[in-house]
């Protein structure tokens, strides 16, 4: 049995809402088939954007998304995607199938999107290939007011007013695909490129320098050094690959060997984060800098017959559970990490929406989003949890991974996933701070490890009612089924 308990008036910090922020890319069929498909598409759309993705991803309460990149940020060059479509030019994307980019999504386009969305954009800057003057001018685009040459040529664009940007990051893996940088050398192009990432007017830019790859402490502990005074979020980058690099693994022909690895890698972010996170504390005790991590996710071979750049993967039961226990483990550490961004947002990795011509379908990381979104703006509270192992040959993870907020209302919600795919767990939650005298709740599981939605059943793996939690003298006790996710609601 799993001891859990809960001290509901010890706050451990506010779960910034932006922990459930998107990532997406110029890649694949994520921007083009998947958000846009033109004024001129027989799918409903608005102004060119996708209607059924608006109205799905609306649902989510998507906080914040983050574009053009990934690599294609450190190509991309952004007065090609402006002004009349027809005149925008074409280019290549090197990083990405090498098929051709029109540029008939761009800056205006995305603005839109984020608008429609009700989400702030986080735009990333072009670090590789681009000049600290282009970076300079698409954020005098963007956001000044006065009488200038690029304010004007938004204004012919279309746009008077200009639009509010808060988070801006300068570069995308300059460690890799961005420009394969040495962190002394980012360090100081960093400080060199964020001197000209201006404040106009009102608007307040959030800087975010690239982090590092995955357990590069020394990327970090440079950055921290050198740059930490012109920085306010410091990026990292880690997927969940069950495989190796060449031989990633089946999106869904998968045994229980290759679901308990996958599990047990997603719970490698806890360390990441608390390694980072102390090379952060020890500069920035204070913990003025955010932790970003705005790409994360699984990661694996792309689905048979489809283009290999174009990264695109079906989503199971055993993605639903990655996103619950990165979830639990970003609550855990919300005093640091103040932003993460699933990578990505359509048809791409770990999605939460699948198309294909005008069908769409929500994955089971799609729905633990909606089941999670209670806890944005939330103040985690006090938490221990001692599970009983999930064993498997030789090795053992914890069987239950838990995490817990209170909001405005006063309402307590309790997260837990059960990693067993076999085995049911038995919790026992003792509540403390509070007077509990209600409980309801909402799981998401499958009879299967591979179950997932397709375009002929999209409602094979959605989430149901649950009834399995009893309340008596502030003590829960729940019974989960095997590989479930779990939010309960105790008022």
């Amino acid at each position: 049995m799993a001891k859990i308990i809960i001290n509901a008036d010890i706050k451990r910090g506010k779960i910034n809402k932006n922990i459930y922020g998107h990532f997406s890319e110029h890649l694949g069929r994520c921007i083009y088939e998947g958000y846009w498909v033109g004024e001129d598409s027989p799918i409903p759309n608005t102004k060119g954007i996708r209607n059924d993705v608006l109205e799905a991803l609306r649902q989510l309460q998507i906080p914040v998304l983050r574009w053009p990149g990934g690599c294609f940020a450190d190509e991309y060059h952004w007065k090609d995607g402006i002004g009349p479509r027809e005149n925008r030019p074409q280019m290549i994307n090197t990083h990405w199938g090498g098929v051709v980019e029109n540029n008939h999504f761009g800056t205006h386009e995305f603005m839109l999107l984020c608008e429609l969305l009700g989400a702030e954009p986080y735009i990333c800057g072009n670090v590789g290939s681009g000049t600290v003057h282009e970076m300079e001018q698409w954020v005098e685009y963007m956001t000044f007011d006065g009488e200038s040459p690029m304010a004007n040529w938004r204004r012919q664009n279309g746009r008077d007013e200009p639009w509010k940007l808060t988070y801006f990051g300068i570069g995308n893996e300059n460690w890799g695909c961005g420009g394969n940088m040495r962190p002394e050398y980012y360090a100081d192009e960093y400080r060199r490129y964020a001197t000209y990432v201006r404040n106009y007017g009102n608007n307040r830019i959030y800087k975010i320098a690239c982090g590092p790859n995955v357990a590069d402490y020394r990327w970090t502990e440079v950055m921290m050094r050198e740059a930490r005074h012109m920085m306010n979020g410091l990026s990292l980058h880690y997927y969940t690959v069950p495989g190796t690099w060449a031989n990633k693994g089946s999106a869904t022909e998968f045994d229980q060997k290759e679901w308990f690895v996958t599990l047990q890698k997603t719970l490698y972010m806890d360390e990441l984060i608390t390694r980072h996170g102390s090379i952060m504390d020890f500069y920035d005790p204070q913990k003025r800098i955010g932790l970003i991590i705005d790409e994360w996710g699984t990661w694996y071979d792309v689905e048979p017959g489809t283009n290999p750049g174009f990264l695109y993967q079906q989503n199971t039961m055993r993605d639903a559970l990655v996103a619950g226990i990165n979830f639990n483990i970003f609550h855990k550490h919300c005093q640091r990490v103040q932003m993460t961004n699933i990578a990505q947002t359509i048809n791409v990795l770990q999605a939460v929406i699948l198309t294909e011509g005008e069908k769409m379908i929500k994955t089971p990381t799609y729905h633990v989003f909606d089941m999670y979104k209670v806890h944005q703006d939330a103040d985690a509270v006090d938490l221990y949890i001692e599970s009983e192992p999930y064993q498997f040959e030789d090795e053992s993870i914890p069987q239950v991974t838990a995490s817990a907020s209170r909001n405005a209302e006063g309402q307590l919600h309790i997260s837990l996933c059960n990693l067993d795919p076999e085995n049911a767990a038995e919790i026992d939650c003792d509540l403390r701070g509070m007077n509990a005298v209600k409980v309801g709740g909402t799981i998401l599981t499958a009879n299967a490890i591979n179950a997932h939605n397709t375009f002929d059943q999209p409602e094979n793996v959605r989430p149901q009612a649950f009834d399995e939690a009893e309340l008596k003298d502030n003590r829960l006790q729940v019974k989960l089924p095997p590989m479930s996710v779990v939010v309960l609601r105790v008022e």
